[in-house]
């Protein structure tokens, strides 16, 4: 099974509104909340991150939840599993890396278990949505603009290198996975400034995740040409990786990903995001890619075997 078959199953036990974006937002309290876990062998291997990189990267993808949700950060939780062949250095490192990446957050509490033989680690985070317009991934309409916060690709590739044993011909890529760059500008700038409702999700499963899953839950389709998407040129010299794949299955880049009113849009400044597309009247396509003259559907079949599935 795929994790959105999961999904499924638990809001049809469950019934809840609350269930499908990045963020659950619990407007009666004035809250969103998230909640990701990270496994080793899974998400991470520790003969590729230091503790510190792990604690900072554990932080930084539930800090993204809450920008993509437009909320300020304010408080997370952390909870550890730890088995015996980790020691109190371990976790000294882990918390300085966790803290590095805050930004003005605070971590509050959370818990310290053993484990068998593998580190499991879960972070909850609380963001404030205090004098905020917050998103969500079905607010995209026809004529809104489709804009991203930085370049896509480089934590795959930064991955793929690390696999490869290549940790130094492009250091800056393989950081880009080791501890992902994060901004809260563009999210703060929406959330502040926006009159109209806007859809919003980081790209922690891929860019085309993030396009696919804004157009099926909004109900349209997403335009986007290749040549206006944002990379680090340096991609298209690592040998045999294919580079295009990346920028839009590769994940973990966590980057703003958004579909905006254009009259917003004008309100923000245009150093901080880059316009990539169109939202479009729905058609058999979900997203289409403009490559040159040539144009690229991609629907919910033939996106199947691409998109990131953490089972």
């Amino acid at each position: 099974m795929k994790e959105i078959d999961y999904i499924n199953i638990i809001q049809n036990v469950l019934s809840s509104n609350h269930i499908g974006d990045d963020c659950a937002f619990l407007e009666d309290l004035g809250i969103v909340i998230t909640q990701d876990s990270l496994v080793e062998d899974i998400h991470f291997k520790r003969d590729f991150s230091t503790p510190f990189e792990l604690g900072y990267k554990s932080i930084a993808v539930n800090l993204s939840d809450i920008y993509a949700s437009g909320a300020e950060a304010k408080y997370l939780t952390v909870a550890l599993s730890l088995p015996k062949n980790v020691d109190e250095n371990f976790v000294k490192e882990f918390y300085e890396g966790a803290k590095s990446i805050l930004k003005g957050a605070k971590i509050v509490g959370g818990d310290i278990t053993g484990s068998d033989d593998k580190i499991f680690i879960s972070v909850c985070a609380i963001g404030s949505t205090k004098g905020r317009k917050i998103s969500s991934r079905k607010n995209a309409k026809v004529g809104y603009k489709i804009i991203t916060n930085g370049t896509h690709g480089s934590s795959n590739a930064g991955l793929n290198l690390l696999l490869n044993n290549d940790r130094n011909s492009y250091p800056e890529i393989v950081k880009e996975h080791l501890m992902p760059s994060i901004s809260d500008k563009l999210s703060n700038a929406i959330a502040t400034s926006a009159k109209n409702d806007y859809a919003m999700m980081d790209s922690s499963d891929g860019l085309m995740d993030a396009l696919y899953k804004i157009a099926d839950f909004s109900g349209v389709s997403a335009v986007v040409d290749f040549e206006k998407i944002p990379y680090d040129k340096n991609l298209e010299k690592i040998e045999n990786f294919d580079y295009k794949k990346a920028i839009f299955f590769g994940g973990e880049d966590y980057r703003l990903v958004c579909a905006i009113n254009e009259e917003d849009l004008k309100n923000l400044d245009e150093g901080l995001y880059t316009i990539i597309g169109e939202i479009k009247e729905k058609s058999a396509d979900t997203v289409k890619v403009k490559f040159n003259d040539k144009e690229i559907g991609f629907n919910a079949n033939s996106l199947e075997k691409n998109l990131f599935n953490h089972f």
